[in-house]
């Protein structure tokens, strides 16, 4: 079992492309690659993968687990999300909080322009989202929305509502941003779901 206390030792696997899954391996990845590139795209690292869980399960177990889907499952959130799912392999962090089930983390990682961005997508039980924070981001800064723009998200479930121009408002000049974080969430909440579909009798 795995606890979401801040530690000094690397923690899981940020997810590798557009499969799901987390591992600050990525991150680190990225931030290796980008001291060695020149000008100005350089990965800005906001959180490690520990304070990331640690900020949105404090003082809960966590526990990282291993989903394999199947082809049909991976076509089904395919179909639900609206956005391309690669891989069938989903690493979940589940977290209980005084016992209860607290919901799953996932760790996003994905193509805003050229560059890629790293994302942590917490879903609750009811599958809504509880927790959106940017983990990495190799685009120039002046790409990140301001954090009131993330906070559209919260709370939002699965939906044709959630979309840039519906629920989602997008944001001038980081409208690439807009579109990679929200198809990201979307295929997050979609795999959350298909997951979860699964458990049932």
């Amino acid at each position: 079992m795995w606890r979401s206390t801040i530690s000094s030792e690397p923690a899981a696997e940020p997810r590798r492309g557009r499969s799901a899954g987390s591992s600050l391996l990525a991150v680190l990845v990225l931030v290796c690659g980008s001291a060695l590139a020149p000008g100005p795209a350089r990965t800005k690292v906001f959180l490690t993968v520990d304070e990331a869980l640690a900020l949105a399960f404090p003082d809960c177990e966590v526990e990282r687990r291993n989903v394999f889907l199947t082809d049909e499952q991976v076509a089904r959130a395919r179909q639900l999300a609206g956005v391309e799912i690669e891989g069938a392999l989903v690493h979940p962090y589940a977290a209980r909080c005084d016992g209860k089930d607290a919901g799953n983390a996932y760790f996003d990682t994905h193509r805003v322009r050229t560059l890629p961005e790293t994302l942590m997508v917490v879903v609750d039980p009811e599958g809504r989202v509880r927790r959106l924070e940017i983990l990495a981001f190799r685009e120039p800064e002046e790409y990140i929305p301001r954090e009131i723009w993330y906070r559209q998200f919260d709370d939002q479930a699965l939906g044709a509502e959630l979309d840039l121009k519906r629920k989602i408002r997008g944001v001038a000049g980081a409208t690439l941003t807009a579109r990679a974080t929200t198809d990201a969430v979307r295929r997050v909440l979609a795999l959350d779901r298909v997951i979860h579909e699964e458990k049932k009798p």
